[in-house]
């Protein structure tokens, strides 16, 4: 399995970039900025060969190469770029779901788990409705303590979208949660205004 993968249509659309250029060897590169943060972004960029990193990984991909900038591999790991035509001519897009975090081991420890999948399934679908979430604790070996930001914070769903889907979700992933909470239900612990 390619770490990035550029599908053929996307390749050919570098490509007659990449010619209109006419820059003898020029590559494309791809790199990830802000990595593992909330506002990272994947990008493309033209690389001509005075500006190769010897760092950087290269794809051979025929028609040019791609490099991938050093810091950002483990973040790119099954990033896919596509080219699809449209009526206004076409559109590239770069998916990059370990962008935000980079992949992880199912032996890495639960908070981490817990914060990959996080970042990678339940904050892209929450970042629509301008929320997110954050691991805030482990307790009891097994149970989830998550703090809701932005738009979910004093939402009326917040306890159904708690409980259904990202709780669903969590369990799903990371078969060791027993429950979520969410960190300002008062109904759970005891002298909660107290911490």
């Amino acid at each position: 399995m390619a770490l990035v993968t550029v599908t053929d249509s996307a390749r050919d659309y570098l490509a007659q970039l990449i010619d209109k250029q006419d820059v003898e060897g020029m590559g494309v590169r791809i790199f990830v900025t802000q990595p593992g943060t909330k506002h990272a972004e994947t990008c493309l960029a033209y690389c001509p060969p005075n500006e190769i990193v010897p760092t950087d990984e290269q794809v051979d991909l025929d028609v040019f190469t791609l490099y991938l900038d050093h810091n950002s591999v483990p973040f790119l790991e099954e990033a896919y770029v596509d080219y699809s035509k449209d009526q206004m001519g076409g559109q590239l897009t770069i998916k990059a779901p370990n962008a935000k975090v980079p992949k992880i081991d199912d032996d890495a420890p639960l908070p981490d788990r817990i914060r990959y999948v996080l970042a990678s399934e339940i904050n892209p679908g929450l970042a629509s409705h301008g929320g997110d979430v954050s691991l805030v604790e482990v307790v009891d070996e097994s149970v989830a303590v998550l703090k809701f930001g932005g738009g979910c914070q004093g939402c009326s769903a917040v306890s159904l979208t708690l409980k259904q889907g990202v709780e669903s979700t969590l369990k799903e992933r990371v078969p060791e949660i027993s429950a979520v909470r969410d960190v300002t239900d008062h109904s759970v612990k005891e002298n909660a205004y107290y911490q």
